[in-house]
């Protein structure tokens, strides 16, 4: 019996860890770095199974890839980036192949295998970074002591392993969003009584709610993403502004309301963890109601000045379901700066000035939404006081996307 139970044991754990039928090729090792840590993923020919140890003294991660080797292009290691101070790999004489990150210091670690894609097969990703959550909130530098900055969290979109959309001439969409994205701070920051703060200033990788979660964590008074479009029709050409639907916004309050220790800091300081399922729920639906309607009028006011630099797509704000735009208390939006897919918006993309003209007509949009309705105790509201409402430069219409 004893002899039995050791054998369905033995079963047990060998068919938690089915090998692949053949050796899997690992063609690419690749490494990014960010302030927060670093993300390591490999490019595989198949799945493969894997172990992820955490080890000190020294500090460093060992990650085993069963029966695996290196293809003779991904002999080029990735050199030392941000916290990883060596990349080492190695052959085991069971048959993994062992990759040994050495660390300038102790982080956390996380690993999965994504499944192919349009752009990539199967990758394995190992996550080098601590909880977002611990990053100290943002203090306005050169507001009043009686008053506060504006925070406005601009966000680089995709970044790291994800290009985004790549044009003709292979302009990646992440290099223009990112030098969008900073001039657009650039310009916020050298606005009184404004302050940017950037989800990316770098290549590196961050995922969708990562970007929410550092707009939310900096105590943002608004969220603005920055994209470049793409289209099968390379005829297609223009900027579009969107905010969240309505039935994203109606996902999102029920993902909120399941998981309540997410919405442990609403809009005013107010917990919906002690709250019963009625009244949470009509806080959250406060709290979006009042984004939705700030973040509509602020898109508003951007797209009227991107039009005023160029070809705008679409007249009306846009309506989608995209997750960057999900906070249920940051008044959010995302910019489609141009298409990328078009040929001659593409050469203009890959130009400071037609980036600067971007940037501009959105922090244009910023500042004529904020002064037309300047948010109590902050600098702004003390500058509005004593100049002129600027008036609201739009149109009124549906804006189903």
């Amino acid at each position: 019996m004893q002899r039995l139970r050791i054998g369905l044991l033995t079963l047990v754990i060998a068919s938690a860890w089915v090998l692949p039928s053949e050796a899997v090729e690992i063609r690419a090792v690749r490494l990014w770095a960010s302030p927060e840590g670093a993300r390591m993923v490999l490019d595989l020919s198949g799945s493969a199974n894997h172990t992820l140890l955490m080890l000190k003294n020294p500090d460093r991660i060992v990650v085993d890839v069963a029966d695996a080797h290196l293809s003779a292009g991904a002999r080029n290691i990735p050199a030392a980036n941000g916290v990883v101070k060596e990349v080492r790999v190695a052959r085991r004489p069971t048959g993994e192949l062992r990759i040994v990150l050495d660390l300038t210091r102790s982080i956390r670690a996380k690993s999965f295998l994504a499944t192919p894609n349009d752009r990539y097969g199967y990758r394995l990703v190992v996550d080098l970074g601590g909880p977002v959550n611990s990053e100290t909130p943002v203090k306005a530098e050169h507001a009043r002591p009686e008053a506060r900055d504006l925070i406005i969290a601009v966000d680089a979109g995709h970044g790291g392993e994800d290009p985004g959309a790549i044009g003709m001439r292979g302009t990646r969409e992440k290099d223009v969003t990112l030098a969008i994205a900073r001039e657009l701070a650039r310009r916020i920051d050298a606005e009184p009584g404004m302050r940017a703060v950037m989800t990316r200033n770098g290549d590196y990788f961050v995922p969708l709610r990562d970007r929410m979660r550092r707009a939310r964590a900096q105590q943002a008074d608004l969220f603005v993403s920055i994209h470049a479009d793409s289209i099968r029709d390379r005829t297609v050409d223009g900027s579009s502004v969107y905010i969240l639907s309505q039935r994203g916004a109606t996902n999102e309050a029920a993902r909120w309301l399941a998981e309540r220790e997410n919405a442990a800091d609403l809009i005013g300081g107010v917990s919906l963890e002690d709250k019963g399922n009625l009244l949470a729920s009509v806080l959250l639906d406060l709290s979006q109601t009042a984004s939705l309607s700030a973040s509509q009028t602020a898109a508003e006011h951007v797209l009227h000045h991107l039009n005023l630099v160029g070809e705008v797509r679409k007249s009306l704000v846009q309506q989608a379901g995209f997750v960057v735009l999900k906070s249920p208390d940051i008044p959010s939006m995302l910019v489609e700066t141009a298409y990328i897919s078009n040929p001659a918006e593409e050469q203009r993309l890959r130009g400071f000035a037609h980036q600067a003209k971007l940037s501009e007509a959105i922090h244009q949009g910023l500042r004529e939404y904020f002064y037309s309705d300047p948010p109590a105790g902050t600098h702004i509201a003390q500058l509005a006081a004593g100049a002129p409402r600027p008036e609201l430069a739009t149109g009124q219409g549906d804006t189903g996307g």
